[in-house]
């Protein structure tokens, strides 16, 4: 007896000692989990790997370097003009994803009315879900395709809606999939309810959001416009090699150095003054 109370406050004072001074494991992150996979994803790209689209990145910067070296012939000037090369793909994706975000959020009550619809004709949730690849707005309907092959094959609705989420990497699309979600496994006769309330509050938040954009895009067009006058300027004194190469000179680095600096500083400020609250994806 004395030894299994023994052996008892033993294992007791090792596990209160393992709480205090063993380190903790990390959870492990899932695939894809960084920030470049992530706009990936939010543009619709998430078949393109994080490390591919760094590569075209990189390869972008090295050939506007190298091709501004030779009209140049300045290695500040072109490795200036290399930065923006390299920046170039990540401005072109983040585009997309903005519109894509913008497009979503337009259809979604359309789609969410036909789902709500379809339950009123006496469809399941897993099948109304499955004819939006078909009757569902255009820009939702490879998203809702592959799930119907995913519930087709697996016959799991929580994972098919799982994957649907990271398809469609929209904060919209998040609210929406968990609203289904707990419908399905919470029952009852409320999801017709709860789908008509859903589509008039999001048509009420994409109103008065596209409202706010239109009085903001006078902001950020003045932003870009203003950073991009003086290197277009410079662009343009790239072809007279006299004038060019005085950058070339210490002091010159330092004016470019100065200038590129500047420019990005104010226009992170301008864009920061005027963003909108950006949505957060849920449980994602």
């Amino acid at each position: 007896m004395g030894v299994l109370v023994g052996l008892g406050v033993g294992i007791g004072l090792m596990l209160v000692w393992s709480a205090f001074f063993v380190p903790r494991p990390r959870a492990a992150r899932r695939p894809g989990a960084g920030r470049a996979a992530t706009l990936l994803a939010r543009a619709g790209l998430g078949h393109v790997s994080a490390s591919a689209f760094t590569s075209l990145c990189a390869g972008c910067g090295v050939a506007a370097a190298l091709v501004m070296e030779v009209v140049s012939q300045t290695p500040p000037v072109a490795v200036l003009f290399g930065a923006v090369g390299g920046f170039l793909p990540l401005a072109v994706v983040s585009a997309r994803a903005r519109r894509r975000q913008r497009d979503f959020a337009e259809v979604w009550p359309e789609a969410v009315d036909n789902l709500a619809s379809a339950v009123r004709a006496g469809l399941s949730l897993p099948d109304a879900l499955a004819q939006l690849a078909v009757r569902g707005p255009e820009p939702l309907r490879p998203s809702f395709d592959a799930f119907a092959l995913d519930y087709q094959v697996t016959g799991r609705f929580g994972e098919s809606l799982d994957r649907l989420k990271d398809r469609l990497a929209d904060p919209v699309g998040d609210r929406v999939v968990e609203g289904l979600r707990i419908a399905r496994e919470v029952g009852g006769g409320e999801l017709g309810r709860l789908l008509r309330n859903l589509s008039g509050y999001l048509r009420d938040e994409a109103r008065t959001r596209s409202e706010m954009e239109a009085r903001q895009a006078w902001t950020v067009n003045g932003a870009r416009l203003a950073v991009a006058a003086p290197w277009l300027v410079l662009l343009m004194m790239s072809f007279q090699g006299s004038v060019i190469r005085r950058y070339a000179s210490p002091g010159g680095t330092l004016v470019l150095g100065f200038a590129a600096a500047a420019c990005v500083v104010a226009y992170r400020l301008m864009m920061r003054i005027g963003r909108l609250p950006a949505e957060r994806r849920i449980l994602s």
